[in-house]
């Protein structure tokens, strides 16, 4: 295991992130389970394949490009049952041709991980309702759709499933410039529950996790500076390493937590409990 300091120092000077670390999990829970991933190029997406394909599960791979998921696909080593399916998640048409294929080649799926969303920058005041839609479809939208696809095919092969929805911090505290973005999540949340709620009866759970801070996306950067003011303000100190957000949905999907549905698990060093950048020195002693 590489500490903190040498993690920090593989960081380009973009502040992208493009170390990856082993990811552990029980072999023997999640071997031949058959797992869709959507949003699977970026960077959580790749880690969370990457996981359940080292714990012998066959994935699904969705993004919006073929290029990139076949080359995901040969880099986490995934099985031979394993495939991806190039998808819009904002086309209706896509989301149905992507259900359509995961019935025929599976049945179906015993985990569905809605791990796809946008992060457009732009003030509610300048905002062009396609851009709203957009972001909407995307982050709230398709994972009801899939959820619901999904969920209609483990009842009828009666599997007792898994959902799990990747929410944010940015659900429970508004950010500016994006707030659409946590608008989005919000509403998520509460799907997670709402579908928790309903398919509860077929032993089907739905849980959702915020993941923590990374250094930059697959589809933008950050600086070096921006980067220090964020892990500054974090309570544990450093950001999202490869193994946190996998081992919280392997967990979630496990037989470890038979009894969570409807929760949302916060895996970001303490960031949603509160900010060490901001605080009052003390002005007398106790």
């Amino acid at each position: 295991m590489r500490t903190l300091h040498e993690y920090v120092a593989t960081w380009p000077e973009s502040g992208r992130l493009t170390m990856k670390m082993p990811v552990s999990a029980t072999a023997s829970e999640f071997a031949g389970k058959t797992v869709v991933i959507t949003g699977a190029c970026g960077i959580y997406g790749t880690w969370i394949a990457e996981a359940f394909a080292k714990a012998g599960a066959h994935v699904c791979l969705t993004d919006r490009r073929d290029a990139p998921l076949e080359l995901t696909l040969r880099e986490i080593n995934a099985s031979k049952d394993s495939h991806c399916i190039a998808a819009d998640l904002s086309r209706d048409d896509d989301l149905e041709a992507l259900a359509d294929q995961v019935a025929a080649r599976w049945g179906a799926p015993d985990i569905l991980v809605n791990n796809a969303g946008i992060y457009p920058s732009g003030f509610l005041l300048d905002i062009r309702p396609a851009d709203w839609d957009r972001i909407m479809n995307v982050n709230l939208r398709a994972p009801f759709i899939l959820s619901r696809s999904m969920a209609r095919l483990m009842i009828a092969e009666k599997r007792r499933g898994a959902i799990v929805n990747i929410s944010s911090g940015a659900a429970g505290k508004m950010r500016r410039s994006v707030a659409p973005y946590c608008i989005s999540k919000t509403a998520l949340d509460r799907l997670t529950k709402g579908f928790a709620l309903e398919l509860a009866e077929y032993g089907i759970r739905v849980n959702a996790v915020e993941p923590g801070f990374v250094a930059g996306s697959t589809s933008s950067t950050l600086t070096a500076e921006h980067v220090s003011r964020v892990l500054s303000s974090i309570p544990l100190g450093r950001p999202s390493v490869p193994e946190d957000l996998p081992a919280a949905i392997m967990f979630l999907c496990s037989q470890a937590a038979s009894y969570v549905t409807g929760a949302t698990l916060a895996v970001d060093g303490g960031n949603a409990i509160g900010s060490l950048d901001v605080y009052q020195e003390k002005k007398h002693a106790l």
